[in-house]
């Protein structure tokens, strides 16, 4: 892959997507004043010969150098990785915002995948494919204990080819067999709608090359006829992306030339600050991407004022994070929802030929207060449960990935798992501003002053009775079942109005 196109990626702060072209410089910095290990080198080559020559069945040399090059990686980050001809060709589409496939945002539940939600106009949303189905069979293939990875690699493919999907479908005794044809999809990475008494709500799903600029154009839209009257940003589930993005969407609500993210790595390149300003968010673009001119000077005044909420969950990680905390920080925005993935750390790709690679972690990253994220994330200003019922997503932190790095300044929590013993019915599964979207209900009611809740205690207890009948035949709740104490009058509601300063807390 030339360096031409690796232009406008920008820097990458998502495990799972994009990259960026850094010199190979680095690598010589690192090394520099420390000899080469030649001594260990001409041991590997021994090993290299022996296996090539002596192993019981013969083993070609691209395989061994491929194998051994994973194995340097097998015991440093998760988020750091070797990127062979198939892994370098999908994170270049991803990062562009383009791909065969489906068009589902996906997740996991009982070790299958689950439909998130369907991207409207794709070939899921018209073969009727909807949020919450769960997907038991790919092309015949059981998903059970399949990692998602793997999911997502057998339902991706070239626009055109076919595939079936059996469903699970609640409400439905029989699975449901769908069959496809993928087509190319273009992720749309922003979204956004006017919602009820002038309440601008726009969603960010992953962080590309154009999400900024295409941020601009719809903030513009939703205040061509006037400025709304408050903003709801939805960075719920977004795995994050470029570093660039990051820094021009938090760039598009805060101040010009304030502090957005730092970042701190061996390496003296990776020591870096990024503020709000062209020379920061722009690198991408002038380095080789699409467009030239500050695409933040057309946008309008009201985004830098208006009352802002910003939605997250155990989903938002990365580059959602950076803009997360940068504007909770600056005290721009309310954050709410629930305490975010943790990831603060920054991969950086060097490509080792035209189509491979490797991703290497190079940086941890800070909040301008100097907060580092790594696996603490974000904690919402107000916690709010995903549904009325409790949480729905059960999706794995930072602190429970083997080797992830550590954050000094923090003591670690145990793995997540379960929030709660009680929670034994699974909260229904609900779209992503849509009219069932608790915590986009809570935020609208802290912007127009009313309480704020957590989750709807009625629903809660209405779901324990709902497990407990489930789990005794006769509906009666054994003795020995644990249960979490509901207490309407004792839930914690917060209540704001909103003035032209912004938010006031009511007393």
């Amino acid at each position: 892959m030339s360096t031409r196109r690796f232009g406008g990626f920008g820097l990458v702060v998502a495990g799972a997507l994009g990259g960026v072209l850094i010199s190979l410089g680095i690598t010589a910095a690192a090394q520099r004043g420390e000899p080469l290990p030649l001594k260990e080198l001409q041991q590997f080559a021994n090993v290299f010969a022996a296996i090539k020559g002596s192993y019981v069945e013969p083993v070609g040399d691209e395989q061994l150098i491929n194998d051994a090059i994973k194995g340097m990686f097998s015991e440093l980050d998760p988020h750091s990785t070797y990127l062979d001809a198939e892994a370098f060709k999908e994170m270049e589409a991803i990062t562009q915002g383009g791909f065969g496939g489906l068009g589902i945002e996906i997740g996991s539940e009982d070790g299958m995948p689950k439909v998130i939600a369907p991207i409207e106009d794709t070939p899921a949303a018209r073969a009727g494919i909807l949020a919450g189905d769960l997907i038991t069979h790919i092309d015949g293939k059981p998903t059970k204990g399949m990692s998602l990875n793997d999911a997502i690699k057998l339902m991706r493919g070239e626009p055109k080819t076919p595939i079936v999907l059996t469903i699970a479908r609640q409400g439905r005794d029989k699975p449901l067999v769908v069959n496809i044809v993928r087509d190319l999809i273009k992720v749309r990475s922003v979204r956004s709608k006017m919602l009820d008494n002038n309440i601008a709500y726009v969603r960010i799903a992953q962080f590309q090359e154009r999400t900024a600029s295409d941020l601009v154009t719809q903030l513009n839209a939703l205040g061509a006829k006037a400025p709304p009257k408050a903003l709801i940003l939805d960075l719920r589930n977004d795995p994050g992306g470029l570093l660039d993005s990051a820094i021009g969407v938090s760039s598009a609500f805060l101040k010009p030339d304030v502090l957005v993210v730092s970042t701190k790595g061996r390496v003296p390149s990776s020591n870096r600050e990024y503020f709000a300003k062209p020379g920061d968010y722009m690198r991408g673009y002038l380095n080789g991407g699409s467009g030239s001119s500050d695409y933040l000077s057309n946008l309008a005044g009201w985004s830098k004022t208006v009352p802002m909420v910003v939605l997250v969950n155990v989903g938002s990680a990365s580059a959602s994070e950076i803009v997360a905390g940068a504007l909770q920080d600056h005290k721009r925005a309310k954050v709410l929802g629930n305490r975010t993935f943790g990831k603060g750390s920054v991969q950086s790709v060097l490509p080792l030929s035209e189509d491979t690679g490797i991703k290497l972690t190079t940086a941890r990253y800070y909040t301008p207060s100097g907060r580092s994220i790594q696996v603490t994330g974000v904690d919402p200003d107000i916690a709010v449960d995903d549904t009325a019922q409790g949480n729905l997503f059960r999706l794995p932190r930072e602190v429970d990935l083997q080797r992830h790095l550590v954050n000094a300044a923090e003591a670690e929590e145990a793995a997540t798992g379960k929030d709660s013993e009680a929670e034994e019915v699974e909260p229904k599964m609900f779209e992503f501003g849509g009219a069932d979207d608790y915590q986009l209900k809570q935020a609208i009611n802290l912007l127009e002053g009313r309480p704020v809740k957590k989750s709807d205690p009625s629903q809660v207890v209405k779901a324990d009775k709902a497990a407990a009948s489930a789990a005794q035949p006769n509906g009666k709740t054994p003795a020995t079942e644990k249960k979490s104490p509901i207490n309407p009058s004792n839930s914690k509601i917060e209540r704001f109005r909103i003035t032209p300063e912004g938010l006031i807390k009511a007393q």
